[in-house]
Parts: C-alpha cells; sequence; structure tokens
C-alpha cells in the first residue's frame, strides 16, 4: 500500500495500468498472478470483478501499485482503503466518491469525457481525470484538453493496447490504462510487449 501523494509519481514512472475486469473470482486470481509475474508496476481491479477486494487484500504487501476500479459509491471507496488500495478509478464524476477516498488515504483517478467533467473533477480533489471513452474520444481530444488546460493530469482509457500506448502519452497522457486487449491471451506476452514498446 501506498500513501496517497506516492501515487501519481509512482503511476507516472509505471506508464501504464492494468484493467484487471473478469468475469469469475479464478480468473481474476489467474489474471492478477500474470500480471505481477510478468512485471506490471500497476494494477487496477474492479468491482465488477467477483472478489476483488480479496485479490486486492492478498497484493497488499507487494511490490505493484494496486487500485480497485469501477467505484460508483463513497462505500465502495471505503471498502478500497480496507483492502489495501492505494488508489481508487471512477468512470464517473461523482464528487463524494472522491470525499471518501481522500478522507482514507486513496489518490482518486475520476472518469470524464468532458472539459467542464475534467475542470470540477479537478476543483473537487481528483488527483487524475481518467479520460473515457478515449478510442471515441481519440488522441486529438488530450491535445485539445491540454490548449486551456496544460496542467491537467490525464489517463486515457478504452482502446488503449501495447501497441499505441506510447502514442497516447504522446499526445498528452501521464499513463494509461489497458483492460482486456492486455488481459486476454497471452498475458505475460501482452505485458512484454507492452513494456518495450514504452521502454520499461
Amino acid at each position: 500500500m501506498a500513501y496517497r501523494f506516492e501515487v501519481m509519481p509512482r503511476l507516472v514512472a509505471a506508464k501504464a495500468v492494468a484493467i484487471v475486469r473478469e468475469r469469475s473470482a479464478t480468473e481474476g486470481r489467474r489474471v492478477v498472478d500474470a500480471l505481477t509475474g510478468a512485471g506490471m508496476g500497476a494494477l487496477e481491479v474492479t468491482c465488477t470483478t467477483p472478489g476483488a477486494f480479496a485479490l486486492v487484500e492478498s497484493l497488499r504487501d507487494g511490490a505493484t501499485l494496486v487500485g480497485v476500479g469501477t467505484v460508483l459509491s463513497a462505500s465502495e471507496a471505503v471498502d478500497a482503503a480496507h483492502a489495501g488500495a492505494s488508489f481508487i478509478v471512477t468512470p464517473n464524476f461523482e464528487p463524494a466518491v472522491i470525499t471518501a477516498a481522500h478522507r482514507h488515504g486513496l489518490a482518486a483517478i475520476v472518469g470524464c469525457g468532458t472539459a467542464t467533467e475534467i475542470v470540477r473533477a479537478l476543483e473537487a480533489g481528483a488527483d487524475a481525470c481518467k479520460v473515457f471513452p478515449a478510442e471515441q474520444l481519440g488522441m486529438g481530444f488530450l491535445r485539445a484538453i491540454h490548449g486551456p488546460l496544460p496542467w491537467a493530469p490525464l489517463v486515457p482509457v478504452g482502446g488503449v493496447d501495447a501497441a499505441n500506448a506510447a502514442d497516447w502519452l504522446a499526445a498528452g497522457g501521464i499513463a494509461v490504462g489497458l483492460g482486456s486487449k492486455l488481459t486476454s491471451g497471452d498475458v505475460a506476452a501482452n505485458v512484454a510487449t507492452l513494456r518495450r514498446n514504452l521502454g520499461l
């Protein structure tokens, strides 16, 4: 578990977060083990994965930066903290979730899809903004947002893969989030390709 002030520097250094969203606890365990074994520096276990909090708790003392994703309520943010997560990720902007996360020492990466949401999320204390769905918004969206908001910490998620992750970073992401395009198939090979393409 990392302190909140440590999360963003570590996330920037890792450059990518693996998003674990599986249909069973068994599959979630397999994917998490494959990711950590392959040297993934940061991962997010979504609340939609059965046994998500138990998975996170099992990683409490590891070297990987671990968060909980698809957090929709303040109570889920509290549960994430109790499980030993270092950050939460939301698909939407909900001020109460940010407050709960911060109250319990977690960084909050908040889902945003417009300039208005990004400004409001940052004003509410979000540590970074998850640009979602990035594939639909496009890399041009990140570049455009950084015109009036050059300081906005953006993490594109959705449509990011090992082949284009570096392009999303070049477009203005401080890190990227990768889901099924990283966690399906040969996870170790996918992570190796990602790390090579990101210069890790």
